[in-house]
């Protein structure tokens, strides 16, 4: 069985680089609040944003006078990305000829496995970060109680959302422009007496995502129903029975964002990432191994530009 030597083992795969680059899992909406933005060092300071990225500024000059100088963000909070890697294996009982490197779709296939892990465990650390209520001024959360909870058909989402639309408003000067339901959240909504009575009127009559963009106001409302099974075994609601409402910068289909561009969050990502190395013979196992990297860090770069609403798919107290 060929092996190939260590430097060959370290080269990069551009195919299936460029193939985990454009992977996807539908379900999740991490990115949705940390769109990806390349850099460059694995640590520094996270670029955070105030009212100043806001502001109107005065451009005019007088001939010959000093041009007015702008800074967006500041230099906030620290921030590390620690490597991530692991290795997907093509054994080779799946191969008609053992002796050649996997083609492409045994390759991918295995690539793939390992991308739904990492692409998981970065939907687990957005919603940890924008769940912790820690990360909120006591004027951009709330935690629901009893009858406010939205599974109560007395409770008042509405209004909660327009609170919370109005307090991001009043700390940046932009309204949200994001909001992530958990599938719990969701679920309420979908059955809450006032949505359903709004949804008569329409040509669907029931509660969409399209119907509450429009009542509440919010461009862009994605259900974050990623489920992760903990050590018990048993599954859970990534993002709990929350909803984040969020300005964050828009990103054009799947380009990079740019990190000094006012925003909710981002997810640190190092230039290159994800990148899948050329594979390697595993005497041992008896198999074909990919070595895939993924070095990223979610931050929180702008707290005022978010809400929390906790509990809001809770069951009524």
């Amino acid at each position: 069985m060929p092996q190939q030597t260590p430097s060959q083992a370290r080269q990069v795969d551009p195919i299936l680089s460029r193939h985990a680059r454009g992977y996807r899992q539908a379900e999740h909406v991490g990115s949705k609040l940390f769109p990806f933005a390349p850099v460059a060092m694995y640590g520094g300071k996270v670029i955070e944003f105030g009212k100043e990225a806001f502001k109107i500024y005065n451009s005019k000059r007088a001939p010959g006078a000093a041009t007015k100088r702008i800074q967006f963000g500041y230099e906030g909070k620290p921030f590390s990305i620690q490597p991530g890697a692991l290795e997907a294996t093509v054994p080779r009982e799946l191969m008609r000829d053992a002796r050649q490197v996997p083609g492409i779709d045994l390759a991918s296939r295995a690539v793939d496995k390992v991308l739904r892990a990492v692409h998981l465990e970065h939907e687990y650390n957005c919603a940890q970060i924008s769940r912790n209520a820690s990360n909120y001024d006591s004027d951009h959360k709330v935690a629901l109680t009893s009858t406010d909870r939205w599974t109560s058909e007395d409770s008042k989402p509405v209004e909660d959302v327009r609170d919370a639309k109005q307090a991001i408003r009043e700390s940046i000067g932009v309204k949200p422009n994001t909001l992530v339901l958990s599938s719990t959240t969701l679920a309420a909504l979908e059955t809450h007496p006032d949505l359903v009575g709004r949804a008569a009127h329409t040509s669907v009559k029931t509660v969409t995502l399209e119907l509450l963009k429009t009542v509440f106001g919010v461009r862009h409302i994605f259900e974050g129903g990623a489920v992760a099974a903990g050590d018990s075994g048993a599954f859970g609601d990534i993002w709990g029975d929350d909803a984040i409402l969020a300005y964050v910068s828009e990103v054009q289909g799947t380009a990079m964002a740019n990190h000094e561009e006012p925003s909710y969050g981002y997810t640190y990502l190092i230039d290159g990432n994800p990148l899948v190395e050329t594979p390697y013979w595993d005497p041992n196992s008896k198999s074909w191994v990919y070595g895939v990297s993924y070095d990223n860090s979610p931050v929180l770069s702008g707290m005022t530009c978010g809400y929390l609403i906790q509990n809001a798919g809770a069951a009524a107290a």
